[in-house]
């Protein structure tokens, strides 16, 4: 962490290894801040580095708080000692962003600078990261929370509150299929339409890397399965998914015609979802070949969050229509 301009009028504060760069620095008032906090720390603040802080004659740096929750991301250890102090305000940055986000902030903060989190605390956050961000890669996670990424993987395997994903997020911030297999027959199928189709236009469409996608050239060139015969034995083949038996435009129109849909918000609100909800079939192509590579990873991620709500949503209907 970082002050930047020093100006009281313009102070600004940086974290540099959280990628936040020039946050405005305000006057926050003690008691607008929440008691808990987003620290991993299992065993909360250390006391004796809360005294330490108080009785030094620096000034404390500014804290990093969550906007929405008001609960701090970093300097939780600075905030007490500033209490300690008899301040009434704080100096702090705000953070705008989703809670689960937040908290990762304050896992990278934490093994960053600062005291180092004990073994218990990066396993507790790298299990709390993995039910959050159930479609980032283990490497990611593990470079986030200080561990091995053998050691996430174990955890994932152990939690069953962590999430299972189509594909996964990695260091890179691209998104890759968890069924490798499901890639290369993709690529297959593209190289056999357009036989001159280059290695980079078939990987980017099939979700797998150039070296995969050359290798699945050779294999079709030479009349071979695209995928290699101990990846088939791991992994079975995916089968389609069911169709609905539903007409999409008949049941939105009767939804639409509905006056107890129509005339309150709630009703409003969800046939809103529903019309801007996607379509599946070949449309979804020609918006996955529109995003651009490097946002490709923040609209993974979106589209995730998003299939996750629109399962909930499914589940609590079905139970509730018992």
């Amino acid at each position: 962490m970082e002050l930047g301009r020093q100006d009281r009028a313009q102070r600004s504060a940086s974290w540099l290894e959280l990628g936040l760069v020039d946050l405005p620095v305000r006057q926050v008032a003690v008691s607008a801040l929440q008691a808990e906090s987003m620290s991993p720390r299992q065993a909360g603040e250390n006391i004796e580095h809360v005294r330490l802080l108080a009785d030094s004659t620096a000034e404390l740096p500014p804290i990093l708080v969550h906007r929405s929750s008001m609960r701090v991301i970093d300097g939780m250890h600075r905030l007490l000692a500033a209490v300690a102090r008899g301040r009434a305000e704080v100096e702090a940055c705000f953070f705008d962003g989703p809670e689960r986000d937040a908290f990762v902030l304050a896992v990278r903060a934490n093994i960053a600078h600062g005291l180092p989190l004990s073994a218990a605390d990066r396993s507790a956050a790298a299990g709390r990261i993995l039910r959050s961000h159930p479609e980032w890669s283990d490497r990611l996670i593990a470079k986030v929370a200080g561990l091995s990424p053998g050691t996430v993987a174990g955890i994932r395997q152990r939690d069953d509150r962590a999430g299972a994903p189509l594909a996964r997020i990695g260091r890179d911030g691209r998104a890759r299929p968890m069924n490798s297999a499901d890639g290369r027959r993709k690529a297959g199928e593209l190289f056999a339409e357009r036989p001159t189709a280059s290695l980079r236009e078939v990987a980017k469409a099939a979700g797998v890397a150039v070296s995969t996608a050359q290798d699945v050239r050779r294999r079709v060139r030479a009349g071979e399965d695209p995928v290699p015969a101990g990846l088939r034995a791991r992994v079975r083949p995916t089968p389609p998914p069911p169709r609905s038996g539903v007409d999409r435009e008949q049941v939105l129109q009767a939804l639409r015609a509905d006056p107890s849909l129509r005339f309150n918000q709630s009703g409003k609100l969800l046939l809103r979802w529903l019309d801007a909800a996607p379509v599946p079939g070949h449309t979804l192509d020609q918006v996955v070949a529109g995003v651009p590579d490097y946002r490709r990873g923040d609209v993974a991620e979106l589209a995730m969050a998003a299939a996750r709500a629109w399962q909930e949503l499914a589940i609590r209907l079905r139970r509730s229509a018992r």
